[in-house]
């Protein structure tokens, strides 16, 4: 279905506006009692959706694409801004077919195909990693927001699913979620530099495309704040347009994480809607 118009316009030129979403959060029919609970709180869980034999192939598959002297430079392995510690590992699916065997196996495509009602592709898909002491953070933003703005996903109809390697503790740098914020489109302020992405990749503090402060206030005086925690081969699938953040890792333990967009087949991005430039496909596929 196209947008009659883009109703959900953002990095303006004044002051940014919260917008009640006019689309579902769920796509799908048949509604169960854990697709109504994450309609209403924007994220679902479940422990153990893969085991430890798996976990022990996506651990070797980072510690092998970290060492392979022929992605050195490669722009789709980001490192933590001053440091030579890996944040994130991007097309993680198109470069070990190994954690794509897993992911396939998690339940994760069904899960993501019932909510959003329709076949799904992968839109993009890193390993976030938090390695002890040096992890950086992850600041409040809505995914959505970016993916609308600067790879032109029309309708907020993807949802993202986050594959424990590690546990996940409230000290270790894990999700945050605003939970019932995926019902409000929250804009954002500032027109979008050229090959932004670059800068938002690796900073714990972008410039553009994270909400104003006075925002996030009110909408966490609102709807509160849950801290994700779960074992290793657990999975947390949230709401693509759910305000969510994560801290900083100051603790021993690492943190490391799959993660993967699912976007509707009818969901097709188009051109940016911010007007800047279409990011890398590592960052956002488009299916032909």
């Amino acid at each position: 279905m196209a947008l009659a118009e883009d109703v959900y316009t953002t990095r303006v030129s004044g002051a940014p506006r919260v917008i009640d979403r006019p689309d579902p959060v769920f796509w799908g029919e048949a509604r169960s009692a854990e697709y109504t609970d994450f309609e209403r709180r924007g994220f679902l869980q479940r422990e153990g959706v893969i085991g430890e034999a798996d976990i022990a192939t996506c651990l070797a598959e980072i510690d092998r694409i970290r060492k392979d002297p022929a992605l050195r430079g490669d722009e789709r392995i980001v490192r933590e801004d001053g440091s030579d510690e890996i944040r994130s590992i991007f097309d993680i699916l198109e470069l070990s077919d190994a954690v794509r065997g897993v992911v396939a196996a998690s339940g994760a495509y069904d899960i993501a195909r019932d909510i959003l009602g329709s076949d799904v592709y992968v839109h993009q898909s890193r390993l976030n990693y938090k390695p002890g002491f040096q992890g950086g953070a992850f600041y409040w933003h809505s995914d959505f927001e970016t993916w609308h703005a600067e790879d032109g996903m029309p309708r907020p109809r993807a949802v993202s699913a986050s594959i424990a390697l590690t546990r996940n503790t409230e000290y270790n740098g894990p999700l945050m979620i605003m939970p019932g914020t995926q019902h409000h489109f929250v804009q954002c302020a500032g027109a979008t530099p050229d090959d932004f992405y670059r800068e938002s990749l690796v900073t714990t503090m972008p410039r553009i495309g994270v909400p104003d402060e006075d925002v996030i206030t009110d909408m966490w005086h609102r709807h509160g704040i849950e801290v994700l925690t779960g074992g290793a081969g657990s999975m947390t699938m949230f709401d693509c347009n759910a305000l969510h953040a994560s801290g900083g890792n100051i603790s021993p333990m690492p943190r490391a994480n799959v993660f993967v967009v699912f976007n509707s087949v009818e969901n097709v991005i188009r051109e940016p809607f911010a007007g800047s430039a279409p990011r890398p496909g590592f960052l956002a596929k488009r299916p032909h």
